[in-house]
C-alpha cells in the first residue's frame, strides 16, 4: 500500500537540512573528534541557553540522563518515587533499577498528565520524590507540582523527553524542578541520528554530581573520586544536535500550527476528544494524541488509506509483565483503549492536515 501521509518523516527534515548535516559529520570526522572535544561542549552551552538552564550536562540517551539525576539527588536507598502509570517504561525502570521504589499514579483524563490530585494521596514518610512527564509535548503544572513537594519536602525530576521547548506560565521545561531530563532519541523534536541525552539544572553542585557520575566519577582523567558510569553524548551526536538546534522553534512554530489546524477541523466530530492546551503553557505536541471508544477500528480506517497512526501507549505501565507483582493497577487504565497519535511534525503540509482529517471525518459518516 501507498503511504499518503507518514506519521514521521525524518527524511525529509534532512533533505532540509542537508548541507548543514553533512558539513557537521564531515568536520567531526575529519577531526576524529568523536568523544569529547569542542561539539558536545558548544551543543551544552546552546542548549543550555535555549532553555535558560545554568548547567547542562550530554550523557548518552533520554534513559540514562533519569538515572543519573536520580542518583545524583541521592535519595534514600529504597524509599518511593511517584511516577505516572502514562508513560515509556524508561521513566518507571530508571526508578527501580536506582534501588528505588515506583509509585505509579494515575493520569489526569483531560490532559493524560500526572493527576497531582492522586499523587497527594500517595504521598507517605517513605516518598522522596516526584517525576513528572511532559507527556506529548504538554508541560505539568510546574508551579503545582513545585508547592506539592515543597510541603512535603520531595525532590522533582522533570522528564522532559518530549517536551524540547515546552514552557510554563513563559518558563521552559527542564529547568523549573530540581532536575531536568532530555532525550535526543531520533523521532523527538529535537533529534539526534543515534542515541543521546542531556541533564540540566540550575544547582551547581548538583550538575557537577551528575556530571562526573556519567563520567566514571571522575573530574580529571584517572582521578576517579567515586564509581560512576561511562554516558557521553558523543561529537557525532552533539553536533548534529547543534545544527538541528538553530531549526527547533521553526519546527516547533509549524507544530503548533499543524494541531491548531487539525483543532479546528477535527471539532465535534465523532466521539473524538482532542488534545487539550492550558492557557497557561506551550504546548509543542511532540504528538498529536486524539482519543476515541473506537481506537482501533479508526486506526484500521485510516492505515487502510495510507495515512500512519502509532498508540502512546497501549499498555498503561503497571499494567506491563514487569511490574504485575506490584499490584498497583491504576483508574486510569482505561485511556489506553481509547488513545490513537495521528501524523504530527514539520513535514505536513497544509494539505496533508486536510488528508488525515477528511480520512477521519469519513470513518463517522460511512
Amino acid at each position: 500500500m501507498t503511504t499518503t501521509v507518514k506519521f514521521l518523516d525524518l527524511p525529509a527534515q534532512y533533505r532540509q537540512i542537508k548541507p548543514e548535516i553533512d558539513a557537521a559529520i564531515a568536520e567531526v570526522i575529519g577531526a576524529a573528534a568523536f568523544i569529547g572535544g569542542p561539539h558536545p561542549k558548544a551543543f551544552e552551552e546552546n542548549f543550555a541557553r535555549y532553555l535558560g538552564a545554568a548547567h547542562c550536562i550530554g550523557v548518552g540517551n533520554g534513559t540514562d540522563a533519569i538515572e543519573i539525576a536520580l542518583e545524583a539527588l541521592a535519595l534514600p536507598p529504597g524509599s518511593e518515587v511517584i511516577v505516572p502509570a502514562n508513560s515509556f517504561i524508561a521513566t518507571s525502570e530508571s526508578v527501580t533499577r536506582s534501588g528505588l521504589k515506583v509509585v505509579f499514579c494515575a493520569a489526569d483524563p483531560e490532559t493524560y498528565l500526572l493527576d497531582l490530585a492522586e499523587a497527594r494521596r500517595l504521598i507517605t514518610p517513605k516518598t522522596s520524590a516526584l517525576i513528572v512527564v511532559h507527556l506529548y509535548g504538554h508541560p505539568c503544572d510546574m508551579t503545582a507540582v513545585n508547592a506539592l513537594a515543597q510541603e512535603f519536602g520531595l525532590r522533582v525530576i522533570e522528564d522532559s523527553a518530549q517536551a524540547h521547548g515546552a514552557e510554563v506560565r513563559g518558563r521552559r521545561v527542564g529547568t523549573l524542578g530540581d532536575i531536568g531530563c532530555f532525550s535526543f532519541y531520533p523521532g523527538k523534536n529535537l533529534g539526534a541520528y543515534g542515541d543521546g541525552g542531556a541533564i540540566v539544572t540550575q544547582d551547581a553542585a548538583l550538575a557537577e554530581r551528575a556530571r562526573m557520575i556519567a563520567n566514571h566519577g571522575r573530574k580529571a582523567k584517572y582521578d576517579h573520586e567515586f564509581e560512576g558510569r561511562n554516558s557521553r553524548l558523543d561529537g557525532l551526536q552533539a553536533a548534529i544536535l547543534n545544527v538541528k538546534l538553530r531549526y527547533l522553534e521553526a519546527w516547533t512554530t509549524r507544530r503548533i500550527a499543524t494541531a491548531a489546524a487539525y483543532q479546528n477541523a477535527l471539532a465535534g466530530v465523532g466521539d473524538l476528544v482532542l488534545p487539550q492546551t492550558r492557557d497557561w503553557a506551550r504546548h509543542v505536541f511532540h504528538l498529536y494524541v486524539v482519543r476515541t471508544k473506537q481506537r482501533d477500528a479508526l486506526a484500521a480506517h485510516l492505515n487502510a488509506k495510507g495515512i500512519q497512526t502509532g498508540i502512546h501507549y497501549p499498555i498503561a505501565l503497571p499494567a506491563l509483565a514487569a511490574y504485575r507483582g506490584l499490584g498497583q493497577r491504576t483508574a486510569s487504565d482505561a485511556l489506553h483503549d481509547q488513545l490513537l497519535s495521528i501524523p504530527m511534525g514539520e513535514h505536513l503540509s497544509e494539505a496533508d492536515v486536510e488528508t488525515v482529517a477528511n480520512a477521519i471525518k469519513s470513518f463517522w459518516s460511512r
